[in-house]
Order: C-alpha cells, then sequence, then structure tokens
C-alpha cells in the first residue's frame, strides 16, 4: 500500500441504492488472489452491453466520470456477499475514495485494511454530492474533512487505526512488522518474568 494523505479528484456519480459486492465485481471473476487486472471486472454486467462493447448508458462510462478517482454513491453501498475482490476491483480501476451517507460495514472495513478510503458522510451533504457529479474535492485524511470548490467543508470520521494504516501506507501486517522491536522486547521481558503483569494486577 502507499500512504494515502489526500485525494483531490472530480466526483463521478453512481446514485443508485443497495449497489452490492456482486454488483462491484461478479461473483465469477473471483477466481484469482491477486488484485491486477480486476478493474476491467469493475461493475462488468452494468458497464458492458452483451457483445462486449461500452454500455453508454451507465454512468461511469461517460466522457465526464472518466478519470474521476472519487466515486459518489447510493446509499448502502457494498452491501451483500464480503469479497475484498471489491475494493480490489475499485482500486485497480482508479478509485481511491467511495462516499455514501451509509457504506456496508464489512465492505467499508475491507476497503480501509486495502487502502481505498471508504467515508460515509450526513445525508444532506450526500445529497448535494450526488445531485452534482463532476464536483472538484480534496479530502484530507488526517483532518478528516472534504473540501469543496467554494470553500466549505464537510466533515468526517475515521477509526483510529484505519487513519493511521491510510496516512502511513500499511496494512494490519504491516503494522505489527513495524512493532517488532517492541514486541520482541516485550516477549522477552515477559520470559525473563513470566508472572509480572500477575503481580501488576
Amino acid at each position: 500500500m502507499k500512504p494515502l494523505n489526500q485525494v483531490q479528484s472530480r466526483t463521478a456519480v453512481l446514485p443508485f441504492e443497495n449497489i452490492d459486492t456482486d454488483r462491484i465485481i461478479p461473483a465469477r471473476f473471483l477466481t484469482t488472489t491477486g488484485r491486477a487486472g480486476l478493474g476491467r471486472h469493475a461493475f462488468n454486467d452494468w458497464r458492458y452491453l452483451a457483445d462486449g462493447t461500452d454500455n453508454p448508458d451507465f454512468p461511469l462510462n461517460k466522457d465526464a466520470a472518466r478519470g474521476c478517482r472519487i466515486l459518489v454513491a447510493g446509499r448502502n453501498f457494498g452491501c451483500g456477499s464480503s469479497r475484498e475482490h471489491a475494493p480490489w476491483a475499485l482500486l485497480d480501476y482508479g478509485i481511491e475514495a467511495v462516499i455514501s451517507s451509509e457504506i456496508a460495514d464489512i465492505f467499508r472495513s475491507n476497503a480501509l485494511k486495502n487502502g481505498l478510503l471508504a467515508i460515509v458522510i450526513d445525508a444532506d451533504a450526500h445529497r448535494d454530492l450526488l445531485a452534482n457529479p463532476g464536483s472538484e474535492l480534496v479530502i484530507d485524511i488526517a483532518e478528516g474533512s472534504i473540501s469543496k470548490a467554494d470553500g466549505s467543508k464537510i466533515e468526517f470520521s475515521l477509526d483510529r487505526f484505519a487513519r493511521h494504516c491510510l496516512l502511513n501506507g500499511v496494512d494490519q501486517l504491516g503494522f505489527l512488522l513495524d512493532a517488532e522491536a517492541e514486541i520482541s522486547a516485550w516477549e522477552s521481558r515477559r520470559a525473563a518474568d513470566p508472572w509480572a503483569m500477575e503481580r501488576a494486577a
């Protein structure tokens, strides 16, 4: 994972509610444990026509949405089955942040663990972003804010551990490896005096 401090981009909007993980990445594409190449299958059954050509009616196929790294989605985004392939597909597609008024808990957890910023905002701010695709936003992870072109800000919250991992570009394993020296020191102290913690309690 690379460190993620800010995301600055125009927004692409998928206004539909209850977009589940099978819609994000259909189950038939879950035959790989690698991330590379999954982006071409993101939203596959919406994105392509039966002959494999782009569906001109799909919002992300519009010229205005191309290159956008912030996705504003309808309520209850990422519901359904648990699969890490869903955030992998979005990241490989080029999406760095998803914003909604409601994001399914398991999807949001998987997203944040894999470097995809998943942000929940209040319903009024969400409605405004849905109604204005192409809005230029700056998401500041450390500050917990989304700055709009008019200078106004939308606040959001992130779990402290998730924020640390995003800012430092580490996943859960990387976090543990960074603390290897401290863990080893604790284990050495514990081995030397195994009853120390019980006495302290």
